[in-house]
């Protein structure tokens, strides 16, 4: 009966660790700059309209992952061919919205730290829409 146990609770663990493994790739400030200097990648902004106009990395797409619709909204805008470099304001919304699109079938690359560790080591960010 306890070796029963033992090798339920051990399978559990397994297929737990199984769930939580990334479905896409981080990168600091310094490799996320490098990956977004190729025309080929998409920056994807998943903040807010509101967060975006006070400041965003050039180029940036912003599709806010708050509506249920982020997805569809997604899939509309962005080439599944291409790579994603996602970021928001942290890296929490962004590491969540690339598991989403990662999910259909997207390469996500998610700014770790956000645009916080992006504005902390001096990068540029353009205001407005």
């Amino acid at each position: 009966m306890m070796k029963n146990v033992l090798t339920c609770l051990l399978a559990m663990l397994g297929l737990t660790s199984a769930c939580d493994q990334k479905n896409y790739e981080d990168a600091d400030v310094k490799e996320f700059a490098e990956l977004i200097a190729d025309s080929n990648v998409i920056i994807l902004d998943v903040r807010t309209a509101e967060e975006y106009k006070e400041g965003h990395i050039h180029g940036a797409i912003n599709i806010d992952q708050y509506p249920d619709d982020f997805v569809q909204k997604a899939k509309a805008a962005l080439p599944i061919g291409k790579t994603i470099a996602i970021y928001c304001r942290s890296g929490r919304r962004s590491a969540h919205a690339a598991t989403l699109l990662a999910a259909e079938g997207y390469k996500c690359v998610n700014l770790k730290g956000g645009i916080i560790a992006w504005s902390s080591d001096n990068m540029p960010v353009t205001t407005g829409m």
